[in-house]
């Protein structure tokens, strides 16, 4: 079946991929749009991947303010160019990784972060918890690993689920990789702090 421009259209304003790439994901999934759809996701994160050792030393720190002044956020997050550190594109991602990091108030940047005795301390926690209720050590561990993912999940920037994301399945390191893929250079979030009255400053970097 021939690929449309309406079929491509629609792929780009999903995905945000170029429309190249849009036809050659419908091509190579015989029309199928889910299929194209996973074919620019692994696309994306291959590209992510290869992109990913390359120096990022541009970029912009990013401030946003909310509840009328009562909370800031600053976050520096880096690319490889001055040109793409001034796209309207990249200005939005950093916006929206402010925003991120405002409602949801992560502490670390990546679960590669969290300090080793916090790690430690925590599945220790969960394992006793789980001991206590009876169950076998065994199967505590298996458990305690399970709720450590729960705690990057809260606690980790890029394990968070992107707070605009409306089927509440994209993590931010999925939105990371998704603009890597379109701009075409190494993003990194280095490092963030978020200030809000009456509660202790949480940072990361």
């Amino acid at each position: 079946m021939a690929t449309t421009a309406e079929q491509v259209k629609k792929l780009r304003d999903e995905t945000g991929a170029g429309m190249m790439d849009c036809k050659k994901a419908l091509d190579a999934s015989g029309g199928d749009y889910a299929k194209a759809v996973a074919w620019l996701q692994e696309k994306g994160l291959s590209a992510a991947a290869k992109k990913a050792g390359r120096e990022a030393s541009d970029g912009v720190i990013e401030v946003y303010t909310h509840m009328g002044g009562r909370m800031a956020v600053m976050v520096e997050v880096n690319c490889e160019t001055d040109f793409v550190a001034r796209s309207p594109e990249f200005r939005e991602l950093a916006h929206n990784v402010a925003i991120q990091i405002a409602s949801s108030a992560p502490i670390y940047v990546k679960r590669e972060d969290v300090p080793a005795a916090e790690i430690a301390a925590q599945t220790g926690k969960f394992k006793e918890e789980i001991i206590k209720q009876g169950k076998p050590e065994n199967i505590a561990e298996r458990a305690a690993a399970g709720k450590m993912e729960s705690f990057y999940a809260e606690t980790c920037l890029m394990e968070q689920i992107f707070v605009k994301d409306p089927d509440g399945k994209q993590k931010v390191k999925d939105m990371i990789t998704a603009a890597v893929s379109k701009i075409g250079e190494n993003i990194v979030v280095r490092r963030f702090s978020r200030y809000q009255l009456g509660e202790t400053v949480q940072s990361a970097e």
